[in-house]
């Protein structure tokens, strides 16, 4: 596979301890990298940005960032693939170019909540002590289009959760959309290349780490701007749903507590249950009907579709 490589001006001399690391696919990371640069200033080299586009294919977009990347401060390097890997080697990838002894994985529709997000992540890099954290979500930027009301609200309740409450139970509250790694802890634990499609990969790779490390959380959240359309959720449940059975087939002390995981165990033994699943996405889609009851509808759909695949 092809690769086209773009480094500014302040990559070859700068020396950092925070390596960000961007994946994107389709997307435009061109606001989110504006607001980091923002920080250059405070950081002088202590950070730097890897972005992959992970085969968008879109000339258009790749001129663009380029010329962005060489007006920013902060040095960033541009990996363009000719073909999608996926997630999960898109993200080994990543870490291969970094340079940090910290690697954040953030993803390309974050935006960062105040404007000391990189200068916190730098500092505890630079401790060494953090061999895994993550910073937590928020909404506070996220569009309100009535679209995205189905999404938003289920986000609020499973995904926006306060640090207190994600430590209680560290693996499960990890995705790898704010999410600091310590070198040596990601060479020993790489995101597993047999996750394929939507879902699952950052969670199982903290179940693999909790074993062997500390799973940490800290209040450096960001914002989650890519909500999507119940369509749009659905079809990535779909997804979802072997990489589910992969990591009940791998780690099934820690999925035994997940309530999905219960829910969907008991809804196997519902007789006609591929029959009645796709009322559950009916309901969601329904406009009319109240946002709470869509979103449980939605979290019923994708917990049919667990069951099945378990």
């Amino acid at each position: 596979m092809s690769a086209y490589v773009h480094d500014n001006a302040a990559w070859a001399a700068a020396r950092p301890m925070l390596s960000v690391l961007i994946p994107f696919l389709r997307d435009d990371p061109e606001a989110l990298i504006a607001l980091l640069d923002r920080e250059a200033s405070s950081l002088n080299g202590a950070a730097e940005v890897v972005l992959l586009d992970d085969g968008t294919g879109d000339a258009a977009l790749t001129a663009r960032l380029i010329a962005r990347i060489d007006a920013c401060a902060l040095p960033i390097r541009l990996i363009s693939l000719s073909e999608n890997e996926g997630r999960s080697i898109g993200r080994n990838r990543l870490a291969a170019a970094a340079r940090g002894s910290g690697l954040l994985f953030l993803d390309s529709d974050m935006r960062p909540d105040h404007d000391r997000f990189l200068r916190i992540w730098a500092d505890l890099a630079a401790t060494g002590g953090a061999a895994a954290a993550f910073g937590g979500f928020s909404l506070l930027q996220a569009p309100d289009d009535a679209r995205f009301a189905v999404h938003r609200s289920m986000a609020a309740r499973s995904d926006c959760t306060p640090r207190d409450q994600r430590a209680l139970q560290p693996e499960k509250h990890v995705f790898t959309s704010n999410l600091l790694i310590r070198r040596d802890v990601f060479e020993a634990e790489a995101f597993d290349p047999g996750f394929t499609g939507w879902g699952w990969e950052d969670v199982e790779w903290a179940m693999r780490v909790s074993r062997r490390f500390k799973v940490e959380h800290v209040d450096n959240p960001a914002t989650h701007m890519g909500l999507d359309t119940v369509e749009i959720l659905a079809a990535k449940y779909e997804q979802s749903a072997p990489n589910f059975a992969r990591v009940v087939a791998r780690h099934p002390d820690f999925v035994a507590a997940y309530p999905s995981y219960r829910v969907a165990r008991r809804l196997k033994a519902v007789p006609g249950l591929k029959m009645i699943r796709p009322l559950f996405k009916r309901i969601a889609g329904a406009s009319v009907l109240p946002v709470a009851l869509r979103a449980f509808s939605l979290r019923l759909y994708r917990v049919a579709l667990y069951a099945e695949a378990i």
